[in-house]
């Protein structure tokens, strides 16, 4: 099992292509990154290679194995398992407007069973 660490910033829209391994395969998805003000939290955006809507407005929260992976109800997609995860130096569940990618990062590892 490869896990991969995505780089994140808190820049407030963000959208960049990602090269993973996953299920022993190379795959390449777009995330599209945005802070929702009206949820107060940030939202991910899933597009295959093609620009295929896969994910939309997935919030980025943290959790407990197994409902920490964001993509255990998109199992069937096969893009892997998903996870924030929360570096210790902040009281929260989810990273904030300015903390996305120093004290939260996101976690890409194979589709969880």
């Amino acid at each position: 099992m490869a896990t991969q660490i995505i780089p994140l910033t808190a820049s407030p829209n963000q959208a960049f292509s990602a090269r993973l391994q996953v299920d022993g395969k190379s795959l390449t998805l777009n995330l599209a990154l945005r802070w929702s003000a009206m949820a107060g939290y940030w939202v991910m955006t899933i597009s295959d290679s093609l620009g295929n809507l896969l994910v939309d407005s997935l919030p980025l929260l943290t959790g407990w194995y197994p409902a920490s992976n964001m993509l255990a109800q998109q199992g069937y997609l096969n893009i892997g398992s998903a996870m924030i995860l929360n570096l210790g130096s902040v009281d929260s569940d989810f990273p904030g407007i300015d903390d996305l990618g120093s004290q939260f990062i996101l976690l890409w590892s194979d589709t969880a069973p």
